[in-house]
Formats: structure tokens, sequence, C-alpha cells
């Protein structure tokens, strides 16, 4: 070990908390530069199993455990009278088969507490104003929580900053994605479901009658509440008066998620997120390194967000303390490579999502168990195991597997 080293973190959500226990696990010293004061609302509340393996790895797997969140075993996939469950225990992949669904304000506050007890340092209410990559050291110039401008020097910057993109904003990284613009209209309810058969340990994805591109979230949590949401083009939601209109609407022309609702409770406003879709140019440079969000946001659909976010955080944390230790390193071949794999593989499946292909994989009804387990690893999160044929080679494999579903029986 050369010394204690000291490595800024750009935000404590889930990608910062995990990669600031996994450093202090390795000897270095986190330092955490929040924006805002957990805790916090969030989307992203619906966890994949692969999101254990980080947080196991991190040492915080015993208090989410104990946190009491709703326990999740799968995904129930619905449209008009078409249904389709996957049991993520099912799946081709080794490795956690259950996580969990969590309210994030709850769920982040916990992650940056287990961090802040492994040693990491967390400043609150503290925005990072500009960065400076070109001394020999990394410089970031942030205002306290009174407004105070101070300057603090790293060893190393990790961007965790989610979709306040800090890193990507200052140093001119954003770059197009080749994603359509969606929208995302959601809130908090407190849901009375009283259907004996419904099951509140697996999310509910539920597609639009008339409009396949159109889709809903219902995410169940342990207190009685749920997480509500429904994403698609920003035109369809411009056809009416409002958000609140559009939401309400669009739930009423739902049928099962009508009959499921009837004695909701509609508390909450409805809040709105608009062009999420995110990419940068480069997911590292000199002194620093983009985890999660900062780096790329694809798509909601797949609960995908947070599991790359952690595996960010996994990967260049490996890195960084090699590096940080002497050892040669390629930041490329070692952790944008492989991070991409599993984006990628996530891409072809939201891809294919919208496109409708994936949609009549899903609700086919002569499946095979063998390929139903290797779709199940990816929509429980194992998109990075190339042992299976559709992460190894994910867009031809999907396509295939397309084309048989549609053809006539």
């Amino acid at each position: 070990m050369i010394g204690q080293k000291k490595i800024v973190i750009i935000g404590a959500g889930p990608s910062g908390s995990i990669a600031a226990a996994l450093l202090q696990k390795k000897g270095h010293q986190a330092i955490i530069l929040e924006r805002e004061l957990f805790p916090r609302f969030s989307i992203g509340e619906s966890l994949l199993p692969q999101c254990m393996e980080f947080i196991d790895e991190a040492g915080m797997l015993p208090a989410v455990i104990d946190a009491g969140f709703q326990f999740k075993t799968g995904a129930d996939f619905i449209c008009r009278d078409k249904y389709s469950k996957f049991y993520f225990s099912d799946k081709f992949s080794p490795g956690f088969g259950t996580t969990f669904q969590v309210q994030r304000d709850r769920f982040d506050a916990l992650l940056a507490s287990e961090a802040q007890r492994q040693g990491a340092i967390i400043h609150w209410r503290h925005t990072v104003l500009d960065a400076d990559f070109s001394g020999e050291k990394p410089v970031l110039t942030a205002s306290d929580e009174h407004a105070a401008n101070y300057q603090i020097e790293a060893d190393f910057v990790l961007d965790a900053s989610g979709f306040g993109r800090v890193l990507p904003r200052l140093l001119k990284l954003e770059s197009p994605t080749n994603f359509p613009v969606r929208q995302a209209l959601f809130t908090h309810i407190e849901d009375r479901i009283s259907c004996g058969h419904y099951d509140r340990q697996q999310i509910r994805i539920v597609i639009h009658p008339d409009m396949a591109d159109v889709w809903y979230w219902l995410i169940p949590f342990s207190n009685g509440r749920c997480s509500l949401g429904v994403v698609g083009e920003p035109k369809v939601f411009d056809a009416f008066a409002d958000n609140q209109h559009a939401f309400h609407a669009l739930i009423a022309e739902e049928p099962s998620l009508s009959a499921l609702l009837p004695n909701a409770i509609y508390d909450t406003p409805i809040n709105s997120i608009k062009g999420y879709s995110a990419n940068v140019s480069s997911l590292y440079g000199n002194g620093y390194a983009l985890l999660g969000n900062a780096g790329e946001f694809l798509d909601p659909v797949f609960s995908s967000g947070v599991t790359i976010a952690m595996k960010s955080a996994s990967l260049a944390t490996a890195v960084l303390d090699r590096q940080l230790t002497g050892q040669a390193v390629n930041w490329q071949k070692d952790y944008a490579e492989p991070l991409q794999k599993g984006v990628d593989t996530f891409r072809t499946f939201v891809t294919s999502w919208y496109e409708g292909g994936l949609q009549d994989a899903i609700f086919y009804n002569q499946q095979q168990p063998n390929i139903k387990a290797m779709i199940c690893s990816i929509l429980a999160g194992y998109a990075w195991d190339e042992n299976n044929p559709y992460v190894k080679n994910s867009r031809n494999r999907l396509n295939t597997l397309v084309e048989l579903c549609r053809m006539p029986a």
C-alpha cells in the first residue's frame, strides 16, 4: 500500500455509497460531496437480484435485509388478456435469485449510513461547481451548506451524481443518445389493494391495451403503498390538459390497473421526468471516472439503472485500487468495455421491448424453459454473464427468438 489515498465521490446515491464502502475496505479514504440532504425522494425503486451481489460486496447486505423492505421474487407482465410471470429463482445464471422493492429515500439513506459506518466521510448539501483535472491532482470547487465556496484536492474523482451528471456537464462529455425521447409520469399512492390473488412480491409491468409502446409500472412496498408510473413518448401526454389529467386518464384506460386500484388514495403529487436517456463521449479521463447514471441511462422498463450503477461502482473501485497502489491499469479495457457489455445487453432488450419483439417473446405461449431461464437472467440483472447466449450475442439471439415466436403456429 502506497499511503492512504483520498478519493472524492460526487453523490451519495447507490453507486456513490457502494463505491465509498468498497474504497474504505481497500484502505483508501472516500469523501462524498452530496448536493442534497438524505432522505430525499428518488425513483428506481425496484432492485434486481444482481444488485444483491454488490450490496454484499460492500458489506451492507445485513443492514438491507434487516430494513424491512418489500421482498421481491420476480416480475409479472400483463397486456390485455395476456399474462406472463417470471420468477428470478428460475434464472439461468448463478447468484442471488431474490431482491427487494425499496422506497429510495430510506434505501439510499441506509446505504449512505452504512458507508459512513465503514469510515467514509459525507458532506451534505455540498454542490460541485467546477472541476480542474489539468494539474498533478484533481481539484474540485464546491459550495457548502452555507453557500461558501472552497476547493478540495483529491487523488481521484468518481462522479456518482446520477441525473445531475456533474462532470459530463462541466467537462462537456455529454453526447447524443440514439433512444427516442420518452417521458415518465409517476407517484406514490396508498394502494389499498384487497385482491386476494395479487402478489406484492412481484413487480407488475403492464402494457397499454391500445398503444404497445406505452407501459405502466406498479411497484408494491411493504407498508401498503406502491410506486405507480406510466411511460410513453411526450406526445401521448401532450394530448391532455396537464400531467395530472394525463396520468389519471391513462391509468383509467388500463383495465387490470383500474380493477386493482379502485380504492387507492392518490395523496402525492404527480412527478415527471422527460428525455432521461443519456450518453457520454467517455466514461473516464485523467483523474476521474463516471459511475451509473452520470455516464449513461437507458430506460426504466427493466429497472436496470441501479444495477448498472452498482456494477460500475464495483468495477471502477477495483481498477482504481490497482492504480492507486502502483499497478498498471487500462481504464478502457478494465472498466469501460466490461461495463458497456452489460449496458449493451440491456440496450438490446429495451430497444426490442419498444419495437414489440421482446413483448412477443415474453407473451409467447410455448416458451421453452431453458430459453425462458436465459431471458429471466437478463430481467434479474445478470447482463454481464457471458455464459448466457443472450448476453454473449444478445442482439442476434434475441432477434432469432423474436422471429421464431412470430412464426405461424
